[in-house]
């Protein structure tokens, strides 16, 4: 196994910070892309920082603008294709996602085409989210479950595991979605190709610093996707 983590960035310098040795001591044989889009707070700089001190390790993209979630894990998936990776996992830059959870991600991939981190299967596992939040995701997923007709129980989720040969299978040029329903899409069109798709647990703790990404665009088009997804298999 060849390992890649993809991390999309967007003024996350301080949280990469926390986020990159932890990884690379956890999974010592990965390697990590930072997919940056043009962040003012200089996070490709200080990534460009890590990268020249761990070569081998830390490679960076640097987007021009800012293009959104869907587009930085396409570019970051297409890099990984070119250059052989194999595993690809992708997970958020600011720490909601625990790296400790990457060595069972690369175990189940020994068995699935993809891997899927739940926070709601055996149970609910987030922290530092407002109950009205917590809701709105189990509300969402459930939406999306039911549309799509993809049994998994997380959906939205955006720390998940791939095989290079089933990225190959849905065709990177087919993704349409940008937002966080480029967590839905990817998924679904893997479930459409007849790729195996699990899930694990995960514990999931909302961000502590910097903004969320989440906005009322971001909402609507999650809402209009999965129709389009199961009606037009768009």
């Amino acid at each position: 196994m060849r390992p890649l983590i993809v991390i999309p960035t967007y003024n996350e310098r301080r949280n990469l910070a926390a986020l990159v040795p932890v990884v690379l001591r956890t999974v010592p044989r990965a390697s990590i892309l930072v997919v940056d889009d043009s962040s003012p707070d200089g996070t490709a700089a200080f990534a460009r920082r890590l990268a020249r001190r761990r070569q081998g390790r830390i490679y960076v993209i640097s987007r021009p603008r800012k293009m959104g979630l869907g587009t930085a894990y396409v570019e970051g998936f297409r890099w990984a294709l070119r250059h052989g990776y194999d595993p690809i996992i992708q997970m958020d830059a600011d720490g909601s996602h625990d790296p400790a959870s990457l060595p069972a991600f690369l175990a189940e991939l020994r068995h699935a085409d993809a891997v899927v981190g739940s926070r709601y299967l055996r149970g609910l596992r987030v922290i530092n989210w407002t109950w009205p939040r917590v809701l709105l995701s189990i509300l969402a997923n459930r939406y999306a479950r039911l549309v799509t007709g993809v049994p998994l129980t997380d959906l939205t989720g955006g720390f998940n595991g791939w095989h290079s040969g089933i990225l190959r299978r849905i065709g990177l040029d087919r993704i349409r979605c940008n937002g966080y329903a480029f967590q839905i899409e990817l998924k679904t069109r893997c479930r459409q190709v007849g790729g195996r798709i699990t899930e694990i647990p995960i514990v999931f703790a909302g961000r502590v610093e910097g903004e969320s990404k989440l906005s009322r665009l971001v909402v609507f088009e999650a809402v209009w996707a999965v129709w389009r997804l199961r009606l037009l298999r768009w």
